[in-house]
């Protein structure tokens, strides 16, 4: 097995992970994140089979909907709602013949909107000047061991700014987009602004969504996050997402919150 990927191609539409995608809750499942980008991948595929409708990838929900096993992943995109400049695809990754992950995504038409653009956050400090944080230190596991991660300034409960990076590939022998790429660490979110401590706390996300004004480009995922705990057992993990020009767009997921058994 390849280890400077995430995954290996097993035929058109299954997957097999790498020991790098093992997760931070559980080193016998997979981490999310790289199979967010995994599902974006099979989605730039589905697209490149059909002639180009000048759509882009603009917001895409992914709803967790069950354990995610660390073994042959399927994954089916099709078109729900077809348009010329409205789209909506979904994506569906199986594991054991099970849905445990359901992606939709909003496809809007591509225009010259260059006259109006604008966003009113600042452009982060590039990644180059910063120190790498050993994000390991605080989580187990596979996925979290292959990112090279930079905050901004120290880690504080509920709110960190950091640039993810990775060495790795995303599917062995393939060529993933730039988006693909980007999407498979955005997950990683939920994991540096950490308001409790993992080993006292559980807060797996059961969703992600983003909202993308301008495509991604380059190798790092830049992370504005900020983690909300509510009073009743949920949380919110929110970021602003950028890359090394600017801001492209925003991420949430929700948290669903549970105190771990103290240790004897």
């Amino acid at each position: 097995m390849h280890t400077d990927s995430y995954y290996e191609p097993v035929d058109t539409h299954r997957f097999k992970p790498t020991v790098h995608t093992s997760g931070a809750w559980d080193p016998d499942e997979q981490h999310f994140s790289p199979l967010a980008g995994l599902m974006v991948h099979a989605v730039d595929r589905y697209l490149a089979g059909r002639p180009d409708t000048g759509l882009t990838l603009s917001r895409i929900s992914f709803d967790i909907l069950g354990r995610l096993a660390l073994d042959e992943c399927e994954i089916r995109v099709e078109t729900l709602r077809p348009g010329r400049t409205i789209e909506l695809l979904e994506a569906v990754a199986l594991i054991a013949g099970r849905p445990v992950v359901r992606a939709r995504a909003w496809l809007l038409a591509d225009r010259d909107t260059t006259e109006v653009a604008g966003d009113t956050a600042d452009a982060l400090t590039s990644p180059e000047a910063l120190t790498p944080w050993p994000l390991a230190s605080v989580w187990p596991g596979g996925y979290i061991a292959s990112l090279d991660v930079r905050p901004l300034a120290p880690p504080r409960p509920g709110r960190t700014t950091a640039w993810v990076s990775t060495r790795l590939g995303l599917v062995a022998g393939q060529a993933a987009s730039p988006l693909a790429s980007y999407i498979a660490l955005v997950d990683t979110a939920n994991g540096i602004a950490i308001r409790r401590p993992p080993s006292d706390w559980m807060f797996p996300n059961v969703d992600l969504t983003l909202h993308l004004h301008r495509r991604p480009e380059g190798r790092w995922t830049g992370l504005d996050t900020t983690v909300a705990f509510g009073p009743t057992g949920q949380g919110v993990t929110s970021t602003v997402l950028h890359d090394l020009t600017g801001p492209v767009g925003h991420a949430q997921q929700i948290l669903t919150l549970r105190p771990l058994p103290a240790a004897s």
